[in-house]
């Protein structure tokens, strides 16, 4: 399919582009970019006025769930849910059953998304065989097979020297180490952030700290291994400071964090609500500011959702036992463009973690509108209104602390591979 898209602003941040433009696709790629532009006979047309115009956006850390836990989500229902909120593609996290620790789970996930045609889908593959922290799984072989990401996600590498050799291995074999940053020790039984609202609903809380210690521990391993390393789903104000201090020392540490935790506060636990349960937990206000200025001053890289869907049955349950974990992927980007809105970032700036940052950390061929790049195009309505519901949500799972807000922002065309797969949110 050929497309002629016409008068959008036009905004791609590995360019420096801003500007009114029409995008012309041929072929599955960026045909050309300008003003004025022409098409051939027969070429669909679509009238962006008003709208962003930008790289399709990425997701670096989502759980699809699939193989094993179809129940929740699967391959299909996550990558629609994907391109409905913008995202033409997402990374996704090995805690599968079975994990992703070889090349036939990669492969399986690779071929089923592209048979399902809605989002590109990178695997990310396991740090250890099963994920259980005692041997390192087969990075080179992982690589090969299209992984572009090692992790143990959902679970921290608690052995202080097989991350250190995770990291001379994965440095070796130029495959990024994503590090869920968390003592366990510390976080024991708890159930939520601990201070004053755990207190309040005597629920066990877990500190700050059990974040800020993993933080810095791999932080310090990085650098003493002079690796790369990124930490997934910062949190914390300490964590922040930890990490803008190690970029100031020129360690090769990148971050993320997601749209719950510059969104809400752990007030969003109060009445026991299982939907904003996650891991790791809500924090406090001064947590809040502290990840609006990490994104702002640009010590945090990327947004990323950590879509983590569950079943009704497994948050429908008393709040200690609840599964950690919140869907996210179709209500990121009114969230991010709320930070615009208020003025915490720019346009700019949101397109850029949301797009060339995420590519750039994970070395994949994503993430800009220059002629010849494949055509993963989203066009984003910036004063789209609509309401959260379980009705209106693509995802298998219904898990969203943000069901009956209304909010802000969408996709109006999800364009894959100059192939559209989602226009326009009722």
């Amino acid at each position: 399919m050929n497309l002629l898209i016409k008068g959008g602003r036009v905004i791609d941040p590995s360019q420096g582009l801003d500007d009114t433009l029409d995008v012309l696709v041929e072929g599955g790629m960026v045909k050309e970019i300008g003003k004025g532009l022409q098409a051939p006979a027969g070429t669909e047309t679509i009238d962006a006025s008003g709208t962003y115009v930008t790289p399709g956006l990425i997701d670096m850390h989502v759980h699809l769930r699939d193989p094993g836990l179809e129940y929740k989500e699967d391959i299909i229902s996550g990558t629609r849910a994907a391109a409905a909120g913008g995202f033409t593609s997402v990374c996704c996290m090995p805690n599968t059953k079975p994990v992703i620790d070889n090349k036939a789970v990669a492969g399986y996930i690779i071929d089923k998304a592209k048979s399902a045609g809605f989002a590109n889908v990178f695997p990310i593959g396991a740090i250890t065989y099963g994920m259980n922290g005692e041997r390192l799984a087969e990075m080179g072989e992982l690589k090969e097979s299209g992984c572009v990401a090692v992790s143990d996600d959902g679970k921290p590498v608690v052995n202080s020297e097989l991350m250190r050799r995770a990291l001379e291995y994965a440095n070796g074999m130029g495959i990024l180490v994503i590090s869920h940053a968390e003592d366990l020790a510390l976080v024991g039984e708890g159930a939520m952030n601990e201070g004053f609202t755990s207190t309040e609903l005597g629920l066990k809380g877990i500190p700050r700290v059990a974040e800020e210690i993993a933080t810095a521990r791999d932080v310090m391993l990085a650098e003493y291994s002079n690796a790369p390393i990124h930490i997934a789903h910062v949190s914390t104000k300490g964590s922040v400071r930890i990490i803008r201090e190690a970029k100031a020392r020129g360690v090769k540490v990148t971050c993320e964090t997601a749209p719950h935790y510059f969104t809400l506060t752990d007030d969003a636990v109060r009445g026991y609500n299982t939907n904003a349960k996650m891991n790791p937990p809500l924090r406090e206000a001064a947590d809040v500011a502290a990840i609006k200025e990490g994104l702002r001053d640009g010590t945090i890289d990327c947004i990323a959702t950590d879509h983590a869907p569950h079943h009704l049955d497994e948050k429908d349950v008393e709040f200690n036992v609840a599964m950690n974990g919140i869907i996210g992927l179709e209500t990121s980007l009114p969230l991010s463009l709320k930070l615009v809105a208020d003025g915490i970032i720019t346009i700019n700036q949101m397109v850029e973690k949301m797009t060339v940052n995420p590519a750039k950390i994970l070395g994949i061929c994503r993430g800009g509108l220059k002629p010849g790049a494949t055509a993963d195009i989203t066009v984003i309505d910036p004063s789209k209104l609509w309401t959260v519901t379980e009705e209106n949500l693509a995802s298998k799972s219904k898990n969203s602390p943000f069901l009956g807000w209304k909010v802000q922002g969408a996709s109006a065309y999800t364009i894959l591979e100059g192939k559209v797969v989602f226009s326009g949110r009722q």
